[in-house]
């Protein structure tokens, strides 16, 4: 389907040209196909890149001119970043040359005695470019939708985890005091009770109560480990412990980064990347054995969880509903960091892989910062970077 011009108006055109017989011959053949069209003639290179400073719908070139040729002013027009038509004209352009000029980015190539075409190529090259514009529009708007998308559920992935640290502390500080207080309370009715029916409720009572401690320390520690104020090593030890103690499923950490200074958020990533992982692992590898392997180098932490299940099929990779590896995406995004999943036979194996040395992404928003923690244009620069793996304030 061949494209249509937009709406009849008059063209622009901008003619390199130094004959003004051949000038008045072109316009003719325009006009005899009842375009309306505003031809205007340059012939040195100095007007020709003067006239290209001004709005034009296309560009016919001659091919010969006193020191410059149609390939020479092609290459003017793409280096100065203009996409407009370009259709090269002459009475001496080879095959050879024709070629080369079309893989520059020539719109058509005519010949002087054959202008009939001139008029239909022209349309065509203006609509094809316009096409084009309206084309590259959609995908500058498309990549800006995913960029917005993108930084949305980053900046959900940060406020949730400083929601569960908030949450966690207020557990910490709130429940578990009180359920400690009230501990502390039971053991004195156990100690002065002067019945052994009180005191045997006294210990149910406290039995009741431990448990309710133990609970939350569970919830604490999957709201935010604690742990982690250890380093990043010793909470994926713990993590994987946890893991074979609950899942039978045998388990083991190589590598560390002991010493190696982690930007914000970096650890909190990793060890969420670790118990999503595993979780996977226990859920749906039917695995024997586990590996986390922890390196830094060469500026880049790597986290890899290898399994020897029964591996990921293309089809689990594209659920519509596969939420878990898209927050592992979307996750690692936040401290620009990515993730990498291969899959065979043999096992699944999950590599995160974060630069140390780029800045972070903020977790939360600012009054001087735009979605997802970006400097607004008309705000200063941000401050330090949010660590999310922080206890978060109480609002």
């Amino acid at each position: 389907m061949t494209a249509a011009l937009p709406p009849a108006r008059t063209l622009r055109v901008l003619h390199l040209e130094d004959s003004e017989p051949d000038h008045a011959l072109v316009r003719l053949h325009l006009q005899r196909r009842g375009l309306a069209v505003q031809l205007h003639r340059v012939d040195t290179r100095a007007a020709f890149e003067a006239a290209l400073a001004e709005p034009w719908d296309a560009i016919v070139s001659d091919y010969n001119l006193p020191g410059l040729t149609g390939i020479d002013a092609l290459r003017i027009v793409r280096e100065g970043g203009h996409r407009l038509p370009f259709i090269l004209v002459s009475g001496t352009i080879g095959e050879d040359t024709a070629v080369a000029a079309m893989r520059d980015g020539a719109s058509d190539y005519l010949l002087k005695n054959n202008l009939a075409r001139l008029a239909p190529a022209l349309e065509h090259a203006i609509a094809a470019a316009s096409v084009e514009r309206a084309r590259d529009s959609a995908d500058r708007e498309l990549q800006a939708s995913r960029r917005r998308l993108s930084e949305l559920a980053q900046h959900l992935q940060t406020s949730i985890e400083q929601e569960r640290a908030a949450i966690a502390r207020e557990i910490h500080d709130d429940v578990g005091g009180s359920l400690t207080a009230l501990k502390f309370e039971l053991d004195w009715v156990r100690r002065h009770a002067e019945t052994d029916a009180m005191r045997q409720r006294a210990l149910t009572a406290l039995e009741t109560v431990s448990h309710a401690l133990e609970a939350s320390q569970r919830v604490m520690h999957n709201l935010r480990p604690a742990i982690l104020d250890q380093g990043l090593d010793a909470a994926l030890q713990w993590l994987v412990q946890r893991f074979e103690k609950r899942t039978g499923i045998a388990c083991t950490v190589r590598g560390a980064v002991e010493g190696v200074p982690l930007p914000p958020g970096v650890a909190l990533v990793a060890y969420r990347t670790a118990q999503e992982a595993l979780t996977n692992v226990s859920k749906h590898a039917q695995a024997q054995s586990v590996q986390v392997e922890l390196s830094a180098g060469a500026g880049v932490l790597t986290l890899e969880v290898a399994d020897d299940g029964r591996g990921l099929t293309a089809d689990d990779l594209t659920k519509a509903r596969s939420f878990g590896i898209r927050g592992l995406h979307e996750r690692a995004g936040t401290v620009g960091g990515w993730v990498d999943l291969g899959s065979g036979a043999q096992g699944t194996t999950l590599t995160l892989s974060v630069p140390l040395s780029l800045p972070m992404k903020g977790a939360v928003d600012s009054p001087d910062e735009g979605p997802g923690g970006r400097p607004s244009p008309d705000g200063p620069e941000p401050g330090p970077e949010h660590d999310p793996s922080a206890w978060g304030a109480l609002v």
